[in-house]
């Protein structure tokens, strides 16, 4: 079993579509189940619906998942264990205050030390603990020996015990914390791999040491993705709607940080050839052009009739149209506001004013022409227009535009529209 976790704390941002990517992509190369975790334990961050969104967003990029997991279910799971890791004086009750441990991380700080708690309370005689009524949380035992973790992408990487700690599994509310709860959770749902961001890199040794002391046996592996840098954090969402379609999204990437066969393909293609193993340990930067040249190919792979209703119809003809206009839009958005622009009312500048009305009055009465050149022919002869002067005011009155795609070739597929476009 893979697990993709998601908090509906905000948007999925792009590396966490990453991690969802490359966990179904494992997940199906495996003949695993994938299972959809969502974090919900703070619930004071939580945002109503947006685990619903989560869900959704996996559902148009065709992430397959056997069920969805929330966190804030298995609190009695985190409870028990966390008594069975008291009872095996594995874990014991702190009752350092949060000023005492602020001063204390202070402390290291000027001495320029990483903080480490002095595990004051971890050896507190039972009468001590039994009679005291102060809040307390709950901490793991730090380790004996360094924690080894093994990963597909960073390599052996070994952590002394104090890089560990004593670290807080379950707060003073009685709630687990994220280390703890996650480690719990993986175990419950049987998980075999864990690929996540490489922010989460620390907290591997943490879950180990946790599944470590409650005897857990099964090993689990690891694969932290490299970060995706860019000057601003880019939702899931936001790229949705400036137009990329999700195979594109896909597309790209999967495509970072590793050497595909070719540059476009789809997801089901990526089963066929990703390697984990081979996926690089440097970040990289999100480059939006490369993402646009993608996306222009992707779009240029849609069915006449689907590129068309991305621009608001579901006609063939305007998804032909749409085709041609993909020579300079290169997203749904783009693409949508140069056809809409055609059926919007014109912009005419005062010098193309004469001419274009000349042509508008000489179409309202013209016969249907199928040609463009009989069409072009009998509206010179109407208008008296030279042929430049002609060009421009059709292509203004037509187009919205005074440059674009020839317009012999726009005509076959506006020429049921005239009365619409020129009206």
């Amino acid at each position: 079993m893979l697990r993709f976790a998601s908090s509906p704390t905000g948007d999925m941002h792009i590396n966490e579509l990453r991690v969802a990517l490359f966990n179904y992509i494992v997940a199906k190369q495996k003949g695993e189940d994938l299972v959809v975790r969502i974090e919900d334990t703070d619930q004071e961050k939580n945002i109503e619906g947006k685990d619903q969104e989560i869900l959704d967003i996996l559902g148009l990029f065709n992430i397959e998942h056997s069920q969805v997991v929330y966190q804030s279910k298995n609190f009695r799971f985190h409870s028990a264990m966390a008594l069975q890791l008291l009872h095996e004086k594995k874990a014991f009750a702190c009752f350092c205050s949060s000023e005492w441990l602020e001063q204390k991380k202070e402390e290291a700080k000027k001495a320029e030390k990483d903080y480490c708690y002095d595990d004051a309370c971890r050896n507190l005689p039972a009468e001590l603990v039994i009679d005291n009524t102060a809040p307390f949380t709950i901490r793991i035992a730090r380790p004996d020996k360094p924690i080894v973790v093994k990963d597909h992408i960073q390599g052996e990487v070994s952590f002394e015990p104090d890089a560990v700690d004593s670290f807080v599994i379950m707060r003073q509310d009685k709630t687990p914390t994220y280390n703890f709860a996650c480690a719990v959770d993986d175990m419950l749902s049987d998980i075999s791999i864990v690929i996540q961001e490489e922010k989460h890199f620390k907290s591997a040794p943490k879950q180990k040491h946790v599944r470590d002391a409650l005897n857990y046996d099964k090993k689990i592996e690891y694969a932290h993705l490299p970060n995706i840098l860019n000057d601003t954090l880019l939702s899931v969402k936001g790229l949705l709607e400036e137009g990329y379609l999700p195979e594109a999204i896909s597309n790209y990437l999967i495509s970072i940080g590793n050497k595909p066969p070719k540059e476009i393909f789809t997801l089901q293609e990526a089963l066929v050839w990703f390697d984990l193993d081979k996926v690089s340990k440097n970040p990289t930067h999100f480059d939006m052009d490369t993402l646009k040249d993608i996306n222009k190919e992707h779009l240029k792979r849609l069915d006449v009739k689907e590129l068309s209703r991305y621009v608001g119809f579901a006609d063939e003809e305007i998804g032909e149209l749409a085709y041609i206009y993909l020579e300079e839009a290169k997203t749904t958005k783009e693409l949508k506001s140069k056809i809409a622009s055609i059926f919007a009312v014109k912009d005419i500048s005062d010098e193309a004013k004469e001419s274009v009305e000349a042509l508008r009055r000489a179409i309202k009465k013209a016969p249907y022409f199928e040609e463009y050149s009989s069409f072009k022919k009998h509206l010179m002869k109407e208008t008296a227009l030279q042929e430049r002067e002609f060009v421009k005011a059709l292509r203004i009155l037509l187009t919205n535009a005074e440059h674009g795609p020839d317009i012999s070739e726009i005509y076959k597929y506006l020429k049921n529209y005239l009365g619409e476009i020129i009206k």
